[in-house]
């Protein structure tokens, strides 16, 4: 409005000027004139050139006008080069990285209650989230074939005998064996009625019921004090032949044909029914539950596990001084490789971007980004216009 109405101020003055004179001419008429008629002829000029940038003048298809909106596509390809040549450059971009300090950032958030609890709840959402989207099928079927890969490829003579070697050198095998005879002992002892009924079973009629009482009470006996033996003597014979049998199956297991034929037979009847699918699925079902259960519990041992690491987390940034030094360091070799060895890409970017805009659009983002300024040029247009002209005319009657 105000560039407009100062071009309108000239036209006006200008029309003032030429009645004046052919009415009642005075010197002083002719210098206005002639600085308001250069004032809209540099108004006209600068409103072309400012409108020629963004629109057609006059809706007219000038050659050369409606710059902008012509040439969007050489300006955002000005652009990225400007940027990468001037901005991504090794010189320009070292002095802000080698000042990154990441690790200071993640110090003093963590340090805050407030965000441990958040990124504590929103490690558990998205845990959760992640969990129940998860295809089950799909996860069952890895199982099912890591797991069959992993039986078909293991030795299981090796590792079975391995197993009974590794069991009998934690003395596992005295132990069952100790328990088993404390138990042995105390059913014969609780049961000598049972002993009893197949002793008279077994006997002859002529034998007095007596003599096959006091024959079961003797077994009975002899039973539990034999069982009773071996559960207290750890050096008990039977205690080293069964060891010495252990021994024996172990090494057998691991290096006899036979023992290998069969268990690979087992293996192979197993893998190749419908079990290994149905374990999959039941593997695969325990632990899904387990974590859902774990990470909707208010105080399981899960989230209290969360929460403690993301404490270490907070402490070792806090404290550990060498490993801080270790993540700035990381962090600005691979932000410097990344921008250094992405410009071109940042580049085709800013130009794709531009290209991709609406000429008209763009056009109207720029105009209004710079258009008081570009109003300026007008008045300045029409001010400059005006003294020149006055100067021009004043050196003519000078001179002439």
């Amino acid at each position: 409005m105000l560039a407009t109405g100062l071009f309108i101020l000239m036209a006006i003055i200008f029309i003032a000027m030429s009645m004046g004179i052919q009415k009642a001419p005075q010197n002083w008429m002719y210098y206005v004139r002639a600085f308001s008629e250069a004032a809209m002829v540099g108004a006209l000029a600068d409103w072309f050139a400012v409108t020629a940038l963004f629109h057609y003048p006059l809706g007219l298809r000038i050659p050369h006008t409606n710059l902008i909106e012509n040439s969007k596509q050489k300006i955002g390809d000005n652009l990225g080069s400007f940027v990468v040549d001037n901005f991504l450059t090794p010189e320009n971009l070292r002095p802000y990285i080698s000042k990154l300090e990441i690790s200071r950032f993640v110090s003093d958030w963590l340090e805050k209650e407030k965000n441990k609890n958040l990124l504590s709840e929103e490690f558990i959402k998205y845990a959760h989230k992640i969990i129940v989207a998860l295809d089950d099928q799909f996860i069952i079927g890895v199982i099912e074939k890591k797991g069959i890969e992993f039986l078909d490829r293991i030795d299981v003579n090796e590792m079975l005998g391995k197993g009974l070697e590794y069991a009998m050198n934690k003395d596992m095998h005295n132990q069952l064996m100790t328990f088993i005879a404390g138990k042995l002992k105390t059913y014969i002892a609780e049961n000598e009625n049972i002993v009893k009924d197949k002793v008279k079973e077994e006997s002859s009629v002529l034998i007095p019921g007596f003599v096959d009482n006091m024959i079961a009470k003797k077994i009975t006996n002899g039973l539990s004090k034999y069982f009773g033996d071996i559960e207290a003597n750890p050096q008990h014979q039977i205690r080293a032949d069964i060891a010495a049998q252990l021994k024996t199956i172990a090494t057998d297991i691991k290096t006899k044909p036979e023992w290998k034929q069969d268990i690979d037979k087992l293996k192979h009847e197993f893998l190749d029914s419908n079990q290994t699918t149905q374990l999959a699925k039941d593997i695969w079902s325990s632990v899904k539950n387990g974590i859902l259960t774990a990470l909707e519990a208010d105080h399981s041992g899960l989230k209290n596990y969360i929460r403690k690491s993301i404490d270490d987390i907070a402490d070792t940034f806090k404290h550990d001084e060498a490993f801080n030094q270790k993540i700035n360091a990381w962090v600005r070799k691979n932000a410097y490789k990344i921008v250094l060895k992405n410009r071109g890409s940042l580049g085709a970017l800013i130009s794709q971007t531009v290209g991709n805009w609406e000429g008209k659009d763009l056009s109207e983002k720029l105009e209004l980004e710079v258009g008081k300024d570009l109003q300026f040029i007008r008045i300045n247009g029409t001010l400059v216009g005006g003294i020149v002209g006055l100067l021009i005319y004043t050196l003519t009657q000078i001179l002439l």
